[in-house]
C-alpha cells in the first residue's frame, strides 16, 4: 500500500486575499502625505504644533487666505504657461521625431534613435551653465521663454522613446492602404498615426507634465525677478527667515499638485494602454 504524503498546493484563488492585503497597505502608504498633507492645510500653526496628526476639527481656511495673499496666483499662472508651451512643444516635437525612425527605412535611422535615448543619461546639472550662458546671449535670461528650451529638450528623449515604440505597434496595413489612395507621409501622419496615438501621446503628456511641473533648478537659475518665478520657486516665499507656516505650505502644495493630478484622472486610460504598449510581444 502506497501513501501519499505530498498535499495539494494551494489554488489561486486561496492566494488571492494575501493579494488584496497588500494591494491595500501599499495604497494606505502611498496615499498617506497627500491626506497627511491636506488635513494639515486645513489646520491653523497653533493647532498643527499641538497635534501634528490630528484631524482639523473643525477645519480652518487662515492658510488659504494666507496663500492668496501671497504670489501665488502668478507662480499658479507662470507653470501653467511654462507648462503648455513645453509639454506642448516636447509632444509636437517628439512625435514628428518618431514617425520617421518607426515608419521610414534610412541609413542614420539607428544612430539618431541612439541619439535621442543617449539623451536620458544626460544629468540637468551638466549642462545648467552652457544653457545659462546661451539664454544670456539670446536675451531671453528672466523671462519664461527661457524654460521653454531646456524644458522641451529634456523632455524629448523619453517623448521619442515611448513613441517610437508606440508608432511600431500600428499595422503598416493602415498606411498602405493610405499610401495607395494618394496620402502622403504628413497626411499619414497628421490623420492616421496621431488618432491612432492618443494613449502614447496622454502618457508622454503625463510624464513630461510632472517633471515641468515640478522641475527647480532651470526655474531657479534662469530668472532674477520674483514675477517670473514658477510654482516650485515662488513657494519659497512661504519659508519665513526664522520660522516656517506648515499648513501655509501644504495649502500652497495641495493646490499646485490639482492641476496635474486632474489631468492624470482625466487620461489614467490612455495613460495606461500607452505605458503597455508592446506588451503583447
Amino acid at each position: 500500500m502506497v501513501v501519499d504524503d505530498t498535499t495539494p498546493e494551494p489554488r489561486p484563488r486561496d492566494r488571492r486575499w494575501v493579494l488584496y492585503v497588500v494591494a491595500v497597505v501599499a495604497a494606505v502608504i502611498a496615499a498617506y502625505p497627500f491626506v497627511f498633507m491636506l488635513q494639515t492645510a486645513f489646520k491653523t500653526t497653533g493647532d498643527f504644533l499641538a497635534s501634528p496628526l490630528a484631524l482639523p476639527v473643525p477645519p480652518r481656511l487662515d492658510s488659504l487666505s494666507t496663500v492668496f495673499e501671497s504670489d501665488f496666483v502668478r507662480y499658479f499662472a507662470n507653470s501653467v504657461i511654462a507648462s503648455v508651451l513645453s509639454v506642448g512643444g516636447a509632444t509636437l516635437l517628439g512625435a514628428m521625431a518618431a514617425y520617421p525612425l518607426a515608419m521610414m527605412d534610412f541609413k542614420l535611422k539607428t544612430p539618431l534613435y541612439l541619439l535621442f535615448i543617449a539623451g536620458l543619461m544626460i544629468p540637468v546639472h551638466a549642462i545648467i551653465i552652457p544653457v545659462f550662458v546661451l539664454n544670456l546671449q539670446l536675451g531671453l535670461y528672466d523671462s519664461l521663454y527661457a524654460l521653454i528650451g531646456p524644458y522641451i529638450g529634456f523632455s524629448l528623449p523619453i517623448t521619442v522613446l515611448i513613441l517610437t515604440e508606440f508608432f511600431r505597434e500600428i499595422p503598416r496595413e493602415i498606411l498602405d492602404a493610405a499610401s495607395v489612395d494618394g496620402a502622403g507621409h504628413a497626411r499619414r501622419f497628421l490623420t492616421i498615426t496621431l488618432p491612432l496615438a492618443k494613449p502614447a501621446l496622454s502618457t508622454v503628456a503625463i510624464y513630461n507634465l510632472i517633471f515641468v511641473w515640478n522641475e527647480f533648478v532651470f526655474a531657479l537659475t534662469l530668472r532674477s525677478s520674483s514675477a517670473q518665478a514658477t510654482l516650485p520657486v515662488g513657494l519659497r516665499e512661504l519659508f519665513g527667515r526664522y520660522a516656517v507656516n506648515v499648513p501655509a505650505v501644504m495649502m500652497a502644495l495641495s493646490l499646485a499638485s490639482l492641476p496635474v493630478l486632474a489631468f492624470y484622472l482625466f487620461a489614467q486610460e490612455r495613460v495606461i494602454q500607452g505605458l503597455t504598449a508592446g506588451a503583447g510581444k
